[in-house]
């Protein structure tokens, strides 16, 4: 392929702004920033899990002390009835008197039972409460984290973007000046290259690769007259001969 010398070297032109386009491609998604939201949000998203746990037992207590309350109340309802019967003096037969006070302190005991259960549960609620409510103010200050770190991240990329728009500008008028054979055979080589497709060659150095071109491979491309596209023979680019290239 013969192309003009001073159309070859517009491709190590392309090829920089290429170069631009992968380093500004891998700067926008490393960030800081971008690991910093995913790990936020897989925090936020740890703490809503943590919350509704918190939320389930909160609620599961609240019905236990229902049932205590009730269980509490009916023992007190009762006791008071026969505590009643007992003040009113018309339980007659010693047998019933006796009875009836057993109950009395029975249900004495009961109660005290009931009631030292209701505060456990009590206790267990105001927990379980300021956990739901660590829970809840901690998610609100992720919220806010991730809402401050977004824009940090949209901002950067924002910048990128508009310098990555402006490098892609460039590209496309320089790859319009390029043939297209020469342009094809460019991107095949740099898709399979590790992005780079055309270097420079300098001081008998192929800057792809960065190999010393031996003798013989320098005599060979010697011999080629200027608009001769030549190629490295050990990694392939396309090779640029620069004005020191040595030769």
């Amino acid at each position: 392929m013969n192309v003009d010398p001073e159309v070859q070297l517009r491709l190590l032109d392309v090829q920089k702004l290429d170069l631009k386009l992968d380093q500004l491609a891998h700067r926008r998604a490393t960030l800081p920033e971008v690991a910093e939201v995913q790990s936020i949000a897989a925090e936020h998203t740890r703490l809503g899990d943590a919350l509704v746990v918190a939320q389930t037992t909160v609620g599961d207590l609240e019905r236990e002390q229902k049932r205590a309350d009730a269980d509490v109340e009916q023992v007190r309802t009762r006791k008071a009835r026969d505590q009643k019967r007992l003040d009113s003096g018309q339980v007659s037969s010693p047998k019933e008197l006796e009875s009836l006070q057993r109950e009395v302190e029975s249900l004495n005991r009961r109660q005290s039972e009931l009631e030292d259960a209701e505060l456990e549960i009590m206790e267990r609620l105001e927990q379980a409460q300021g956990e739901v409510d660590a829970l809840t103010a901690q998610r609100q200050t992720t919220e806010q984290r991730v809402r401050e770190v977004q824009q940090n991240r949209d901002a950067k990329w924002a910048e990128i973007d508009q310098e990555a728009e402006e490098a892609r500008a460039q590209r496309a008028e320089l790859a319009g000046q390029l043939p297209d054979e020469l342009l094809a055979l460019y991107e095949k080589i740099r898709a399979s290259s590790g992005g780079i497709g055309a270097a420079a060659l300098r001081r008998r150095m192929c800057e792809g690769c960065q190999m010393q071109l031996d003798p013989a491979e320098v005599k060979r491309i010697a011999s080629f007259a200027p608009e001769v596209v030549i190629r490295h023979d050990e990694c392939r680019r396309i090779l640029v001969r620069v004005p020191d290239s040595g030769l």
